[in-house]
C-alpha cells in the first residue's frame, strides 16, 4: 500500500528534527560509539511513563538479568499475545514513543505485551540478545498458540523481531502469526546502493553511525548471519509479514529489498510504503503515524 498525501503536521516534523540534531550523533561512529560507552555508564532511564497506567497494567521481572515488562489492557484482553523489540540503533533506551506505541496497540486490540529492555551496545550482541527474545516468544507460542502471539520491532528493533521469527523457526517453533516491522535495518552492511541516493532527503540517521553500532552489535558474527542481517535468511517458514517504511529513511532500501525477496519467495508480505515519511513515522504524532497505528491494530485482531 503507498499513500501520496502528505499532512501539514508530517511537513513541519522534519524541520524540528533537524532542529533536534537527532543525525548528528549518526554523523560520525566515532560519536556514535562514544555515546554508547556514556551511556553504560550513565544509562538512559527505561521505565514505562506514569500515565500509562490510566489504561493498562504493567508489571516487571527478570529474566537473565533483563526487565521484562508485561503490558495488559484494563479492559478487554483476549488471549492474543506480543513481544515488542524497541528501536534506538543498539545504542538507546527505549523511548516514551515506544511506550505510546506499545499502550495504544494493547488497548485497542485486547493484546498483552511482552516488552525486553535489553543489553545495547557496546554490551549488547546479536548472539546474545536474539536468543532470549526467541524463548520469551516460545513461551508465548507454548501458552497461546503461534496463531495468537505476534512480533513486533521498529528500526533495530525490526532487526531483532525478524531474526527472532527465523530462529523460532530453525528451533522448530510453531510460527507466530505476525510479524510487524517498522523502518527495520535489516542489512548490517550499509552498503545498498540506494542509500547514497536516499541520504539526502533524510535528517534522522546517518550510515556511519549505523556501521559503528553495527559491528559492535554483530559480536562474533559475520554481519551476513540471518542473527544479524536478516535480510540474508529465508523466509520459508515465517508467518505474514507486515511492513511500513517511509521513502525519506535511509532503510527504506532495507524494506525495498526485503519486499522484493518475499515477492520472488512469494511469500505473505503486506508492504505500507509511504512517500516523503522519515524514519519510524508510525511512531510519530502525524496523521500518517496514526494510519500506520491504526493498520497494525488490524492486523493484531485478524
Amino acid at each position: 500500500m503507498t499513500r501520496t498525501t502528505r499532512s501539514v503536521r508530517s511537513t513541519l516534523i522534519r524541520p524540528a528534527i533537524t532542529l533536534l540534531g537527532y543525525q548528528r550523533e549518526f554523523r560520525s561512529g566515532e560519536r556514535t560509539l562514544g555515546g554508547a560507552m556514556d551511556r553504560v555508564v550513565r544509562p538512559e532511564p527505561f521505565a514505562p511513563p506514569r500515565f500509562l497506567d490510566r489504561s493498562v497494567r504493567i508489571s516487571a521481572r527478570r529474566v537473565q538479568g533483563w526487565p521484562v515488562y508485561t503490558v495488559t489492557p484494563k479492559a478487554g484482553r483476549t488471549h492474543r499475545r506480543a513481544v515488542y523489540a524497541h528501536g534506538g540503533a543498539w545504542v538507546h533506551e527505549i523511548s516514551f514513543w515506544h511506550w505510546r506505541l506499545v499502550a495504544e496497540l494493547a488497548r485497542a486490540t485486547g493484546t498483552e505485551f511482552v516488552v525486553p529492555i535489553y543489553p545495547l551496545v557496546p554490551l549488547g550482541t546479536a548472539g546474545s540478545v536474539v536468543p532470549v527474545f526467541a524463548d520469551l516468544a516460545e513461551e508465548l507460542v507454548d501458552e497461546v498458540g503461534g496463531e495468537y502471539v505476534a512480533l513486533l520491532g521498529d528500526s533495530a528493533g525490526g532487526t531483532i523481531a525478524l531474526a527472532t521469527a527465523m530462529l523460532l523457526r530453525d528451533r522448530g517453533v510453531p510460527a507466530p502469526r505476525d510479524v510487524v516491522l517498522i523502518a527495520p535495518a535489516l542489512d548490517l552492511s550499509f552498503t545498498d546502493p540506494l542509500i547514497p541516493r536516499i541520504q539526502p532527503t533524510d535528517p534522522w540517521l546517518a550510515v556511519p553511525g549505523g556501521r559503528a553500532a553495527a559491528e559492535r552489535w554483530r559480536g562474533e558474527l559475520p554481519l551476513s548471519d540471518p542473527l544479524v542481517s536478516p535480510i540474508h535468511g529465508s523466509l520459508d517458514g515465517l508467518g505474514r509479514i507486515t511492513l511500513f517504511s517511509g521513502t525519506h529513511d535511509i532503510l527504506n532500501a532495507d524494506a525495498l529489498a526485503l519486499d522484493r525477496k518475499a515477492r520472488e519467495r512469494r511469500h505473505p508480505l503486506d508492504f505500507h510504503q509511504v512517500p516523503n515519511m522519515l524514519h519510524v513515522y508510525p511512531l510519530l504524532p502525524i496523521p500518517e503515524g496514526a494510519a500506520a497505528r491504526r493498520a497494525i491494530a488490524a492486523v493484531l485482531t485478524h
